[in-house]
């Protein structure tokens, strides 16, 4: 994670729906726009980049599961903002 001086963002949800490819794909997609934040999530003791599509859905977290976002460097308050959206949506 990032140097101390650095503002760090994190927020824990619950998920309404299991963490599958779709999600873990809105979840990348988001991340990848926020190119000067690192964004990690946290779920059952995993940690993943939020970049990463299979490190996402690697955290096997389902409908229930409670998931850290944590956000550091850029704009970390609108990163976690925007990822706990799709995190928190309702299944399609």
């Amino acid at each position: 994670m990032p140097a101390s001086s650095e503002q760090i963002v994190e927020q824990i949800v619950v998920l309404p729906k299991h963490l599958h490819a779709r999600p873990a794909g809105q979840v990348a997609q988001t991340a990848a726009r926020y190119a000067d934040t690192t964004i990690e999530l946290v779920a059952d003791g995993r940690s993943a980049n939020a970049r990463s599509i299979l490190a996402v859905m690697g955290l096997g977290a389902v409908a229930g599961s409670e998931v850290r976002v944590r956000a550091a460097g850029g704009d970390p308050a609108a990163a976690t903002r925007d990822i706990i959206a799709i995190l928190t949506s309702p299944e399609d």
